[in-house]
């Protein structure tokens, strides 16, 4: 296969182009990224996709400042909801496949059952970034037709005596790895500055949800891409939730970074609501795992673990 990455260079896309890059399926990897692929270039897709021809394209290109997105509702929709429109279409006149990236954020995070949230629950975001990735999902769908119950079978239909590729859309959640400032760095460089201070570390204990690695989503979704390789496309079509087992508050997250890098700082909790934002994420984040190829992925804290012993390990991709 020749697989095309988007936003190779952020934190999803670094870590796919260095696992892809060691996969027996995979003939070449094609990286796209500013400035050839722009998402605010209605053209971009089409060229790129036109004149390199990939088996399958791993949309990894957002706009993810959540609280950006709120203050430019319309540009958030122009970048992850018409940029996947665009990229989607040119796929399906190419015969590529196609896997866009997602977040838990197309829920609203207000259940309180405990439960989480499932692959074919109804979405219903609660903010402008989640909205703008649910417009992203919904124009993918059209574009591949698959838009039925069914969507794996609809997702590999054919119309006429055309074969419509194989569409998954990727919902995760709480991504952190390199490059760029993840949460595990931002809660270290607070833990300083509260040190340094003299004063307590205030962690938010009501936003619930999985911390997942970035390096462990790649692999998920290589080997997505592998067992379609491998079986015509069966298995791979569909909507994956795919996160690190386990769930967590952001307190928890945070102190366990902090255990791990031998930090001690006094730490409080204090609700999500002490810092007012534009965006307000859905305080209950968590989505429900579904099967992959393999097996599911590892638990959160021993991703972290991995993540926070070599700091290095994954700034050669």
């Amino acid at each position: 296969m020749r697989v095309a990455v988007t936003g190779a260079g952020g934190r999803l896309g670094s870590a796919l182009l260095k696992t892809l890059g060691t996969s027996a399926f995979v003939d070449e990897v094609l990286a796209w990224d500013l400035p050839e692929h722009d998402l605010d270039e209605p053209t971009s897709a089409q060229r790129l996709v036109g004149t390199h021809r990939p088996d399958a394209v791993v949309h990894c290109a957002a706009w993810t400042d959540v609280d950006g997105c709120a203050r430019d509702p319309d540009l958030a929709m122009r970048r992850n909801g018409i940029a996947v429109d665009e990229i989607a279409r040119t796929c399906v006149s190419s015969g590529a496949a196609l896997v866009m990236i997602s977040t838990n954020e197309v829920f609203d995070g207000s259940r309180t059952d405990g439960v989480p949230y499932g692959p074919t629950e109804r979405p219903h975001p609660a903010n402008p970034y989640g909205a703008s990735k649910l417009a992203g999902e919904v124009a993918a769908r059209i574009a591949f037709r698959a838009t039925g119950d069914d969507f794996a079978a609809a997702a590999l239909a054919r119309a006429g005596s055309e074969r419509v590729p194989a569409l998954a859309i990727v919902r995760t959640a709480w991504l952190f790895g390199r490059p760029g400032s993840d949460f595990p760095g931002k809660i270290l460089a607070a833990a300083e500055r509260a040190r340094a201070e003299h004063r307590s570390l205030a962690l938010v204990s009501d936003e619930i949800g999985t911390p997942t690695y970035a390096a462990d989503l790649a692999s998920a979704i290589v080997r997505l891409l592998g067992e379609a390789a491998r079986s015509g496309g069966r298995g791979f079509g569909g909507i994956h939730h795919i996160v690190n087992g386990g769930q967590a508050s952001r307190a928890a997250w945070a102190r366990e970074v902090l255990r791990l890098a031998g930090i001690d700082v006094a730490t409080n909790d204090v609700p999500l609501s002490t810092w007012p934002r534009p965006s307000t994420p859905p305080v209950w984040g968590v989505i429900e795992t579904t099967p992959l190829p393999g097996g599911p992925l590892r638990d959160w804290r021993e991703a972290l673990a991995e993540y926070m012993a070599d700091p290095t390990s994954d700034e050669e991709a």
